[in-house]
């Protein structure tokens, strides 16, 4: 109820105070590329159950047909705006309207693809007991994540099988661990990670 309560609040103050902030991107967005403004994909969450993310679209149109996986900042079907707004988390702020929605916590295991929670063991599915967040343990470790998988000989079978079971693993330490001063902390911790980058 403590964590329920929080987001509400501070996801409603969120957005109450970023509002003239997603105009301007809105129309830096429709400027840089041609596109809606809102990006928005299918996710798995609480209880195993899928709900639509919102993001601002960083990507140029059907840029997923060439793949799932970003490999890269410079990824080139990344849009000149999109890099930015990446590179700050900002393409993560309409996500305030999932939290306020239900769907998302401001902590919590990032909401995964179906399409590879389909490979999640019995045990793996424990995280779902949970909403899913936009940031936590696995988000901060992975915070250079489309990096490595760049670097990576096979990307797809890196991710699969090296980073998303430790990803994992930390979202079951989270779940075990969580508290509102932890959740507090993870987001200090990820704003001054954004804010040194």
């Amino acid at each position: 109820m403590v964590k329920r309560t929080f987001d509400l609040v501070f996801s409603c103050v969120g957005l109450l105070l970023l509002v003239p902030v997603f105009i301007l991107i809105a129309i830096l967005i429709k400027l840089d590329s041609k596109g809606p403004v809102l990006f928005i994909q299918n996710r798995v969450g609480k209880n195993n159950i899928d709900f639509n993310i919102y993001k601002f679209r960083t990507m140029r149109v059907a840029s997923q047909t060439k793949g799932l996986l970003t490999l890269g900042n410079n990824d080139e079907r990344i849009t000149k705006i999109g890099y930015f707004l990446r590179r700050y988390k900002i393409d993560e702020f309409p996500q305030l309207i999932n939290i306020l929605k239900g769907d998302m916590s401001f902590v919590g295991p990032r909401p995964e693809l179906r399409y590879y929670v389909n490979f999640y063991s019995e045990d793996d599915m424990k995280i779902f007991k949970v909403r899913p967040g936009i940031t936590g343990l696995a988000s901060l470790k992975y915070r250079n994540e489309v990096e490595l998988l760049k670097a990576a000989d096979n990307p797809e079978e890196y991710f699969t099988k090296t980073i998303i079971p430790d990803k994992l693993r930390f979202n079951k330490m989270y779940i075990e661990k969580q508290n509102l001063f932890l959740d507090l902390k993870l987001i200090l911790l990820t704003v001054v990670k954004v804010i040194t980058k």
